[in-house]
């Protein structure tokens, strides 16, 4: 018994087998696609070669492929929407076959189809493995390492930058001034004229062209008023210098952070309440401290606020000497230095204190020598390795 298997012409070309020879022949039809014809007896020797033809094919793709593309570019050809194989199973005509032939020609054509699969699948790892290969024989294992360290900040840059995310939790604002400073906001604008004797307590870097190394933080406070007025509150970090003899808790460079509060009805009560909040959390202990009256020209009254010295408990030592360390000085700002910065003292009222920065760093951190700080010695910031 004859039968029709129906394949479109396109296909045959596509894949080559025109050259079939004498078991294949097409029928011209006018109504249907171009038929390929066999007797029942010859048609599986047609499928078989058929078939075949694909497998060599794909082998002979997948030997010559040295990249993972190359083997993506053979599966794509083979097993993709436009594939060989895909196309194969599209362009058969099964309701023109026999039972027998629709059972015998589905199994090669999943045979076909898993053959590839496979073949495709490892080939994928051979290239792979073939990369790692030669990537492992560009590694001397026997080679010295390259050590990756993690970076390290300055303990004063870990105080400070504590202080301030503290302080924006409690609404001030963050503000930088010149190191280089005049001497009319350093001292006149604070109530320290020419003749005044505090100007003996700090012996200034002076400049030839008349300017000065600030010797405080408290410089910033007059240039913030006139900048932005009353209801303020903002801290000033920095560095600031003094012509001082170098000992275990004095240098001549050192770091501040000066806080300012300008509203109406400010009272020592909200200094205090500042204080006791930047302790408790710069330090998360109860720490021991101590507030004395104090003189600063630029306050009144004047405060300072001693903590208990953490590196000796408070028996004293070389850094703290009587137990005790200086660690805020603070106070009312003084009408006239609200006067200098524009505000009228009998409407608003602040207070004003200064961090500081070195000092902290050193009871936070176990340093009992400032020297260490401004030493340059890497191995001083390699104990505070750090996240940021």
């Amino acid at each position: 018994m004859n039968f029709f298997w129906f394949i479109s012409e396109n296909f045959l070309e596509t894949l080559d087998i025109a050259d079939a020879g004498a078991d294949v022949f097409r029928v011209p039809d006018y109504n249907m696609r171009s038929r390929v014809c066999a007797h029942n007896d010859r048609w599986f020797c047609f499928k078989e070669r058929l078939v075949e033809n694909l497998k060599e094919k794909l082998a002979q793709a997948l030997n010559a492929a040295k990249s993972l593309e190359a083997v993506e570019k053979i599966r794509v050809d083979f097993l993709g929407r436009k594939g060989s194989i895909t196309t194969l199973a599209k362009n058969t005509d099964f309701a023109t076959m026999t039972a027998e032939a629709k059972k015998e020609f589905g199994q090669k054509l999943n045979e076909l189809k898993n053959f590839a699969q496979e073949r495709i699948a490892a080939a994928l790892a051979a290239v792979q493995a073939s990369n790692v290969h030669h990537k492992s024989n560009d590694l001397d294992l026997t080679a010295p390492g390259k050590g990756r360290r993690l970076g390290a900040l300055h303990p004063i840059t870990l105080a400070q930058m504590e202080l301030e995310d503290i302080f924006q939790g409690m609404g001030f604002s963050v503000l930088y001034g010149p190191e280089v400073e005049s001497e009319y906001f350093c001292f006149e604008a604070l109530n320290i004229p020419h003749d005044h004797p505090a100007r003996d307590m700090q012996d200034t870097f002076w400049l030839k062209n008349q300017l000065i190394l600030r010797t405080h933080t408290s410089a910033n406070q007059v240039r913030t008023l006139l900048r932005f007025g009353a209801p303020i509150r903002a801290i000033f970090p920095g560095r600031c210098f003094r012509y001082e003899s170098v000992d275990p808790s004095h240098e001549n460079t050192f770091y501040q952070c000066e806080g300012l509060v300008v509203d109406k009805d400010i009272s020592v009560a909200n200094l205090i309440a500042v204080m006791k909040t930047i302790l408790s959390q710069v330090f998360k202990r109860d720490v021991k401290v101590r507030l004395r009256p104090g003189y600063f020209p630029f306050v009144e009254p004047g405060f300072e606020l001693d903590l208990n010295c953490l590196l000796c408990g408070g028996k004293g030592c070389s850094t703290c000497g009587d137990g005790w360390i200086e660690l805020i000085p603070c106070g009312l700002i003084h009408p006239e230095v609200l006067r200098h910065g524009g505000i009228d003292p009998k409407e608003y009222s602040g207070f004003a204190f200064g961090v500081g920065l070195t000092r902290l760093a050193m009871m936070k951190f176990g340093i009992r020598d400032i020297r260490y700080l401004n030493c340059g010695d890497l191995r001083v910031n390699e104990q505070f390795t750090t996240l940021v």
